[in-house]
């Protein structure tokens, strides 16, 4: 028997519960929240290889050319920031919230920490004594090292950063959690010396080594309970 057509008011698969989204399934994801502008916080865990540029970097940005130059997908983000290497396990977790939302804030440019603070909860939870701190001015190129903004870090290691996209409706804070330290692939592309890349830490170095889909799911709890949106699918 043919099965029925489904309803059109049915909720749409969210790409995350599949487990693993390339970095290109991320982004698009998360400009569909954006642009849907309802409270929501998201995490996955990624199954690609990529690289990622700020939405205001320059045509003839070094590492984006080195990359394709080594067949590396180029993806570019709406949010701000440099460049950011994906690697597949990486964790990649997303807020939005209306403008007008008072977890949004004023001050949302610096709210690192307040709209972090689900991160820092799901790392210690794994044992980690995580914190944001400013990043260090190391590598402009390498958006973690770049100086701007806060970045989430171990003791002096730095794990994961973020960055925002704000439209007159609607704020997407998105970031990222390393599984692990390439520095091959970081030399390639961003031609870090050995002691700027001694400051990036992974998940894995941190002797973090579970599956990355569960880690995501856990990430995403705690993201969402530090922001009383509760459990998926029940709503703000």
């Amino acid at each position: 028997m043919p099965s029925p057509p489904q309803d059109p008011r049915e909720e749409a698969p969210n790409p995350s519960d599949r487990g693993e989204l390339s970095a290109a399934e991320n982004f698009a994801e998360d400009e569909r929240c954006l642009e849907e502008g309802a409270p929501a916080a998201r995490a996955a865990a990624l199954g690609d290889r990529s690289l990622s540029v700020g939405v205001a970097t320059r045509a003839d940005f070094a590492p984006a050319e080195r990359a394709r130059a080594a067949s590396l997908p180029v993806l570019r983000r709406s949010t701000g920031g440099s460049g950011v290497l994906h690697l597949p396990g990486d964790l990649v977790w997303s807020v939005v919230l209306p403008r007008s939302d008072p977890r949004a804030g004023r001050d949302f440019v610096q709210a690192y920490d307040r709209l972090g603070r689900g991160v820092v909860r799901f790392l210690r939870s794994q044992g980690l004594d995580a914190r944001w701190m400013p990043s260090p001015p190391l590598a402009p190129d390498y958006c973690v090292l770049s100086g701007r903004g806060e970045v989430v870090a171990v003791g002096e290691g730095v794990l994961g950063g973020a960055a925002q996209h704000a439209t007159q409706r609607a704020l997407l804070h998105q970031g990222m959690l390393a599984r692990r330290v390439d520095p091959e692939a970081l030399d390639a592309i961003f031609a870090l010396p050995a002691y700027t890349r001694e400051r990036l830490v992974g998940l894995e170095e941190l002797g973090i080594t579970a599956p990355a889909p569960r880690l995501a799911r856990e990430l995403e709890a705690a993201v969402r309970e530090e922001l009383g949106l509760g459990s998926r699918g029940a709503g703000a």
